[in-house]
């Protein structure tokens, strides 16, 4: 017995958890620079919500997977009924109607979905055989798997988090197999109906795509976040203005410099090397993801591996892109800087499904799947 908790330990994958670890303390670094030089509200609340994650990833690791694969469909269904749910009693704040209250906490179906959408998706395809998931007829259910919750999540509103449901379901329906082709038809389709949709948007969600195409247009309104972070990752240059000494986020220039903008907070006091690094980080958890997905024979192990990693990686992208004015402003934080739980329970999730992955991948054989 006093052999097995040495051994468990260290099977433990301490190099993972000290990158998570590293790029979390980073993240409390920069947002206590955020508050001024305060442990609180932030920076101590975004370390302690860490920790707990990180436990709980750790359990969710030790769940059997073939509990997984079961739970898959039927998570997919509690979660879609809980955004049918916001609808009816969901809370409204900023305009947006997203969050269940339960007393204790601020429940964002929303962000579950993100998971659940690769777990339905993914599983799906693997109750499939191989050669029937490249017809045309693999393709509706699975789209509707996708498009449903998707268009849920739009009409709450809150684009960014319904393109990335429908980023990471398709993802997964491009690793299942399906034919280039249509996914080629699907994207020429979809261009020809975007006039159309964007008839459909808010006003405020039109402004932003317009201001994506021309920031100068309005850079006191509508363009004001564009430009203030353009400003602030410019002017720290190679090396920054140095630890606590950003202008844009502490003179309050720079609007959600602790959330949604929090990268060009970092940028401006730690300059092109911070930012450098930080990416660098999360490109080697990236890698990890989609190694596990390779080392893994099981096919809906290896669609949900792929899809999960992908998911951390738009969080990633979209965020990155859209500070730097490459892409519309949607509200997608980035991973472990951003300040909020309910992104880093929904990447935490991500990870702690991974690792089960990757702590069962030789056992995943033909009487798994």
């Amino acid at each position: 017995m006093n052999r097995l908790v040495p051994d468990a330990i260290a099977r433990m994958p301490w190099r993972l958890y000290a990158l998570l670890t590293a790029i979390a303390v980073f993240g409390g670094v920069v947002l206590y620079s955020a508050a001024g030089g305060h442990v609180m509200p932030w920076a101590g609340m975004q370390l302690s919500r860490f920790l707990v994650f990180l436990v709980m990833a750790e359990i969710i690791s030790r769940v059997p997977f073939r509990l997984v694969k079961l739970a898959a469909f039927p998570l997919y269904g509690a979660v879609l009924a809980a955004l049918f749910l916001v609808e009816l009693v969901g809370g409204i704040a900023g305009g947006s109607q997203r969050w269940i209250n339960l007393g204790f906490m601020q429940f964002q179906p929303s962000e579950f979905m993100k998971v659940m959408v690769v777990l339905a998706v993914a599983r799906f395809y693997a109750l499939l055989p191989p050669a029937y998931s490249r017809t045309f007829t693999a393709i509706w259910p699975a789209l509707g798997l996708i498009g449903l919750p998707a268009l849920l999540v739009l009409v709450q509103p809150d684009l960014g988090t319904a393109s990335m449901i429908g980023f990471g379901g398709v993802t997964v329906m491009f690793l299942a197999g399906l034919p280039l082709r249509l996914f080629v038809g699907s994207g020429l389709a979809a261009a020809a109906v975007i006039p159309i949709a964007f008839s459909f948007l808010h006003d405020y969600q039109q402004k932003r795509v317009l201001i994506f195409l021309d920031p100068e247009s309005d850079p006191l309104g509508a363009g004001y976040h564009i430009s203030q972070s353009k400003i602030a990752i410019g002017s720290g240059g190679l090396f920054g203005k140095g630890f606590l000494n950003g202008t844009q986020s502490h003179l309050d220039y720079l609007p959600e410099g602790h959330t949604d903008f929090v990268f060009a907070t970092m940028a401006e006091e730690w300059g092109f090397i911070g930012g450098f690094g930080l990416i660098v980080a999360l490109f080697l958890l990236l890698r990890w993801g989609m190694r596990v997905a390779q080392r893994t024979d099981d096919r809906f192990a290896r669609l949900v591996a792929a899809g999960l990693t992908t998911t951390i990686f738009l969080y990633v992208a979209i965020n990155l892109m859209m500070v730097m004015g490459l892409a519309p402003v949607v509200g997608i934080p980035l991973p472990f800087m951003s300040y909020g739980g309910s992104s880093m329970l929904t990447v935490m999730l991500c990870i702690g499904i991974i690792r089960n992955i990757d702590r069962n991948r030789d056992m995943l054989g033909e009487r798994w799947r």
